[in-house]
């Protein structure tokens, strides 16, 4: 125990001159493009802040700041997506879609045929309500906690996961940009008008805040600048990449509830209103796409002696820390 200690305190505020560089360098790249592009906003700095307090508060904080790279590049390029919305590319689908999924799912019910989405507005529970909102909060703290394990365990494979994790976006931003969509919530509240300065809504997750006494989703929702973007769902993508590379590192119990926590999270997404049964098939193939790209191509070519490469460089950062110890 005392040992341990010792080590803990010797990686403390570990100070070295080419992460001071890599720390500067990144700052003002960051600070130059989110300034004269993006708009530089509170949580921009807060990010900064972050990522400064990770490199240099203590030696594994730093490990773990460089191993979740490709987390921090997919943040980047997911909040970038502001400065063009995908409503000024492509012209937005707001019937086609819910047509589509009638003619596809349509549930025949009294009242006529219905969308899933539809049917469970009418046929919904508290306990539906709950499980959706429990499900559907899952989608990073699942991904992080695999991505963590891997941190100690396989450092190699955690850049795979996350690797395939920002493949996985980049097919699905991609989708966003030559089909902008409309959400089930969103027609079932505007029909078929097409409404671009509207914020976003938690739809029936709003149950789930009523519950919790707390607006978890309507405070994520409300700040979404985009509400076009319902094809493909990549929360019905992130689960499967997850449930992935859970089953490649051969981790049985995690596979199982990984499983679950995927059927769950497609539930959520229909039952909430957020999604339709067609853009849960899609973000599914998303995943399957994305990690295609990264593991049978990207994974062929010098990016895998690269990927080598760092890794030994996130090794080595931390065993010289520990000789300066």
């Amino acid at each position: 125990m005392k040992k341990r200690l010792t080590e803990f305190r010797a990686g403390l505020f570990p100070v070295e001159r080419n992460h001071l560089l890599t720390l500067s360098a990144f700052s003002l790249a960051y600070i130059i493009w989110t300034t004269l592009v993006v708009g530089f906003r509170q949580d921009h700095f807060v990010f900064l802040l972050f990522i400064a307090c990770m490199l240099f508060i203590h030696r594994w904080t730093r490990a773990l700041a460089y191993s979740f790279v490709f987390f921090t590049l997919f943040w980047i390029i997911y909040d970038s997506m502001r400065i063009l919305p995908n409503y000024m590319v492509n012209p937005v689908h707001v019937m086609e879609p819910y047509l589509l999924e009638k003619s596809l799912f349509g549930i025949r019910t009294d009242s006529g045929i219905l969308t899933p989405n539809e049917f469970f507005e009418k046929y919904s529970s508290g306990l539906l309500d709950f499980l959706s909102g429990f499900f559907y909060l899952t989608w990073v703290p699942v991904p992080m906690a695999l991505g963590i394990y891997l941190f100690a365990r396989d450092k190699k494979m955690l850049l795979s996961f996350s690797g395939a994790y920002l493949f996985t976006n980049l097919v699905g931003f991609l989708i966003y940009y030559i089909y902008p969509a409309a959400p089930p919530w969103y027609v079932a509240k505007y029909g078929n008008q097409q409404l671009f300065d509207i914020p976003g809504d938690a739809a029936r997750l709003i149950y789930f805040d009523q519950m919790a006494g707390y607006p978890i989703f309507q405070s994520m929702y409300v700040r979404n600048s985009n509400v076009f973007a319902a094809i493909p769902s990549l929360h019905a993508a992130y689960p499967v990449v997850t449930w992935f590379y859970a089953r490649k590192e051969k981790l049985k119990w995690p596979t199982i509830l990984i499983f679950i926590d995927i059927l769950g999270i497609w539930f959520a997404a229909v039952y909430s209103g957020h999604h339709y049964v067609i853009d849960v098939l899609l973000g599914f193939l998303c995943a399957v796409t994305g990690i295609a790209i990264y593991e049978k191509w990207l994974m062929q070519t010098r990016f895998s002696a690269w990927l080598d490469r760092y890794v030994s460089f996130i090794h080595r950062s931390q065993k010289r820390m520990s000789r300066q110890a």
